[in-house]
């Protein structure tokens, strides 16, 4: 069985990357929030108390060797391999434009210490603020994505999560785990300048992994948005198509705002014919026109997701609507992630307690809805439970902008396929 393969949003889960928030979160300050892409400050200790909540049910339902988490796999990769270690260092210190010297203050640590420092920014030997937080670290989905057997390692827009990129890519490039990948060369590298070069028109590549979706073995989908841009999907369609790792690339065009970031942040599909969305966007179709290019060269084009979903995906697909499709609750529980829900299988999802109407349309699609507390007390098998939706604390986390979907890089889905 492979140790990398995804062929859908909703095949059973068995292994996902995830990172608790570090304490560099506690250094955002209100004048700083939004350069570092938080749309407030928050309470450390929180945050950390309801994403332990969030890990506890995927610790659950995979267990716990399947739920792996960034630090450790950076610490790991920094353990594997030397040589990559001394390039990260001085990548990092040359885009942070930091005296040279700092190289070799970081070099001396031991890699417990070397990890937090590159993921905190603070090197607690000197007490020294060395590089900003990243706290959108806590948004794997970003940072790469599986698409069938191969890994995509994503290009940030902004440039307060290229650090979050270069620790992917050390991770990606040294860790043990990805030698296989690494040697059978199914690893794409989106900040690789030389396949991925700036457009005659100067346009560079950008595309995160909250505008990715694997529908299934032949469909992906993707979202041409704010952090998304069409010549980075472009790019990577081509090289898609070129491996032959998918037939069907379908890219959506949604508004370039803040509310709708991702194209999960509008829609995320929980069982084979249900997926949850936020209405206006979706079914109505505003401002999100779809083209499928095909990997024989045609192409199809649709006025709304939900012609598209119902013609080429499943014409018995239901819309489950965020806010209950109507405002003003649509809008405030869309922006507050309710159509953001993480698939453990197909008909059973987690998903942020604070969107009630949400919660009142999943019920009235068939679904039981159960805490995180009374999920995690309970006898409950995780294999056997069906149509349910697990919700759980999210008052610090919601801050953030993102869901359970955002906070997790699946890397291996059970679908009883392989490529």
């Amino acid at each position: 069985m492979d140790h990398i393969f995804v062929a859908s949003e909703i095949h059973k889960l068995e292994k996902v990357i995830v990172h608790r928030p570090d304490a560099g979160i506690a250094r955002i300050g209100p004048r700083r929030a939004e350069e570092l892409l938080f749309d407030d400050i928050v309470y450390l200790p929180d945050i950390q108390k309801e994403h332990d909540i969030f890990t506890g049910i995927l610790r659950k339902s995979l267990g716990d060797d399947n739920v792996l988490f960034i630090h450790d796999l950076l610490l790991e990769a920094l353990n594997a391999d030397q040589a990559k270690q001394e390039e990260v260092i001085a990548r990092i210190i040359d885009f942070e434009e930091l005296p040279s010297k700092y190289i070799q203050v970081l070099a001396e640590l031991d890699n417990e210490k070397l990890a937090d420092a590159l993921i905190t920014g603070y090197l607690a030997e000197q007490d020294l603020f060395l590089f900003d937080p990243i706290p959108n670290f806590i948004f794997t989905r970003d940072i790469a994505v599986t698409i069938n057997d191969h890994v995509v390692i994503t290009k940030a827009y902004k440039v307060a999560r290229f650090r979050e990129n270069f620790l992917t890519r050390f991770i990606f490039y040294a860790h043990p785990m990805f030698e296989e990948l690494r040697n059978s060369q199914r690893i794409i590298n989106m900040n690789d300048v030389e396949l991925f070069p700036p457009s005659r028109q100067g346009e560079k590549v950008s595309i995160e992994g909250g505008d990715i979706m694997v529908l299934n073995q032949d469909y992906l989908l993707t979202g041409c948005s704010e952090r998304t841009t069409g010549y980075g999907i472009q790019s990577l369609k081509n090289v898609l198509f070129e491996r032959g790792v998918i037939k069907n690339l379908v890219q959506v065009n949604i508004p370039s705002e803040r509310s709708y970031m991702h194209i999960d942040t509008v829609m995320t599909m929980i069982r084979e014919d249900h997926v949850v969305c936020y209405r206006p966007l979706v079914f109505d179709g505003l401002s999100s026109f779809v083209t499928v290019y095909r990997s024989n060269g045609e192409q199809s084009a649709y006025y709304s997701l939900k012609d598209f979903l119902l013609t080429e995906i499943n014409p018995e697909m239901q819309f489950i609507f965020a806010g209950g499709g109507v405002s003003p609750y649509q809008e405030r529980e869309q922006w507050t992630d309710g159509c953001n829900l993480l698939a453990l299988k197909s008909g059973v999802a987690v998903a942020y307690d604070r969107n009630p109407k949400t919660q009142e349309a999943l019920t009235q699609a068939g679904y039981t809805t159960i805490s995180a507390k009374d999920f995690l007390d309970s006898s409950l098998d995780a294999e056997k439970t069906e149509n349910t939706i697990i919700t759980f604390p999210s008052s610090e986390l919601s801050r953030a902008r993102g869901g359970s979907h955002c906070m997790t890089l699946p890397i291996l889905r059970n679908s009883g396929v392989r490529g």
